[in-house]
């Protein structure tokens, strides 16, 4: 059960936007991701705004809570904000998995898009948790990496596979590799002792646990193009007064802007870092992108039929 000592709610729910409070926001990447970098960005524009009145203590790496238990967290107001990849949420309700099924959506444009068309349904989602959504910050296309180089499932086949949330799971089962469940911080652990032999994630995670070490290959496969959001708990928002709730909803909208501006050439600057690291960066073969594709129409199906009203409404406005 997630423990919170009292002295980390200092300035938590019960009290108001009268006098200075510190309200703490747990991410669970390094400070050296764009995703972490921005919630410093928009912490201190919030800070600035509100003249110190308000002050948001970013606590990086999952320092302060461990990166599947921070939706709670923030919906009982252990903390007042949180950040967290949404697809961890699936289980929870099928819509928050728009961005993790293969090839639905693989550029930003088409990333924009489906969360444009996903967005009012993940909020009211949200809402009925006590939580509302301030912003979104996109990840790099995620990608194949492994320790030989893969030109169709069947290299794979047998292997472990890294799954961080419950699509990414059923992916691994589709590809006829066991699915293992790993969190950021222990990717270098996992690939060392053997508990994984390969993964799907973006060159930003790559670079920040140095897949060099201990995997050769990366096949930019871009197979969807995931994100986080930051939540804030609704009573503790709707404690402030009006002025300081719209220092932050205007900070939110600069942070999700410069989300989506700086993500794709921190997509290419974390490849070119894999390859001057010596790893083998190579496009997939036309074989192993038929048979993920085929994986891809699966899940979307299968996904679909999960919630066939909300998500099919959520495919609806995305096609059109």
């Amino acid at each position: 059960m997630l423990k919170i000592t009292s002295a980390l709610l200092i300035g938590g729910l019960a009290s108001g936007a009268s006098f200075a409070e510190k309200w703490h926001m747990p991410t669970p990447y390094g400070d050296g991701n764009l995703q972490t970098q921005i919630a410093y960005s928009f912490a201190k524009e919030i800070k600035d705004n509100s003249n110190g009145e308000l002050e948001i203590n970013v606590h990086s790496g999952g320092s302060l809570v461990k990166h599947t238990e921070i939706p709670r967290s923030v919906k009982t107001g252990q903390v007042q904000m949180g950040e967290v990849f949404m697809g961890i949420l699936g289980n929870e309700n099928p819509i928050y998995k728009h961005d993790n099924i293969p090839f639905l959506a693989t550029s930003f444009d088409e990333a924009k898009q489906l969360w444009e068309a996903a967005k009012p349904d993940i909020a009211k989602a949200l809402n009925k948790d006590g939580m509302m959504l301030l912003y979104t910050v996109a990840w790099p296309a995620q990608s194949l990496y492994s320790k030989n180089a893969v030109n169709s499932l069947a290299d794979l086949e047998g292997q472990k596979m890294r799954a961080y949330s419950p699509t990414q799971s059923r992916l691994a089962d589709l590809m006829d590799t066991t699915p293992m469940t790993i969190q950021t911080p222990d990717i270098p652990q996992a690939f060392s002792t053997g508990i994984i032999q390969a993964m799907i994630t973006s060159p930003s995670t790559g670079v920040d646990s140095q897949a060099w070490d201990y995997v050769n290959h990366y096949t930019d496969v871009k197979a969807w193009i995931p994100k986080n959001i930051v939540v804030v708990n609704k009573r503790a928002f709707r404690r402030l007064d009006k002025d300081t709730q719209t220092i932050i909803l205007d900070a939110a909208k600069h942070a999700e802007a410069a989300g989506w501006t700086q993500i794709a050439e921190r997509a290419a600057k974390d490849k070119a870092t894999l390859l001057k690291n010596g790893m083998m960066v190579t496009d997939p073969s036309p074989t192993l992108v038929a048979e993920l594709k085929a994986i891809g129409k699966t899940m979307t199906e299968e996904w679909k039929a999960e919630a066939p009203k909300d998500i099919g409404a959520i495919l609806s406005r995305y096609e059109n």
